[in-house]
This record gives C-alpha cells, sequence and structure tokens, in this order.
C-alpha cells in the first residue's frame, strides 16, 4: 500500500482505501468482541445502555481527531452512529446469553 502523500495515481489511492478498509474491518470485530465481553459480564439489561460513558467515548475520540489533524465533528458523528451500533449489537448479545 502506497502511503496517501506518495500516491500519484487514482489507482494508488483506490488501492489504500480498499487496504485501509480492511484494517478497519478488523479493529470492527474487536471493538464488537468487547461487545460481546459486555454483555457477558453486565450483570443487567439496563446497564447496556450508559449515556455517560457514551459521552465519554465520543469526547475521547474527538480528542484523538484533533490531535491527529482530522475533522472532528465528522469523526465524533462517526462514532455516534458506531457506539449506536455497538449498544444494539450488545442488547441482542445480552437477550441471547440469558435467552
Amino acid at each position: 500500500m502506497v502511503p496517501p502523500e506518495d500516491c500519484q495515481t487514482m489507482t494508488e489511492v483506490r488501492a489504500g482505501v480498499d487496504a485501509t478498509d480492511k484494517e478497519l474491518v478488523q479493529l470492527l470485530k474487536r471493538r464488537f468482541g468487547y461487545m460481546d465481553a459486555a454483555a457477558r459480564i453486565k450483570p443487567e439489561r439496563g446497564a447496556v445502555r450508559d449515556e455517560v460513558r457514551k459521552a465519554q467515548v465520543i469526547d475521547n475520540v474527538r480528542a484523538h481527531a484533533r490531535a491527529a489533524g482530522i475533522p472532528e465533528a465528522s469523526v465524533a458523528d462517526l462514532w455516534d452512529r458506531l457506539i449506536e451500533a455497538s449498544i444494539a449489537y450488545e442488547f441482542d448479545e445480552f437477550d441471547r446469553l440469558r435467552g
């Protein structure tokens, strides 16, 4: 994979995007694995949604985005959607484990 700053063609750009997407999916797999663990560990269904933790995660991501020089608001929006998907997944896993 050619680093973005060294890309000379759209073929290189697209290959880099595709490779990065593949890496991101593997990271998401690991993140959802933590949702599996949370569903297993949390003692009650009501503990799945934690708005204080959600805000903390988004604040952390905003800071990481700012430090990385990428669009903070866009990253925070992506994470909001990711967290909501993670919560839905965790609810399903919690119910599956106890169903």
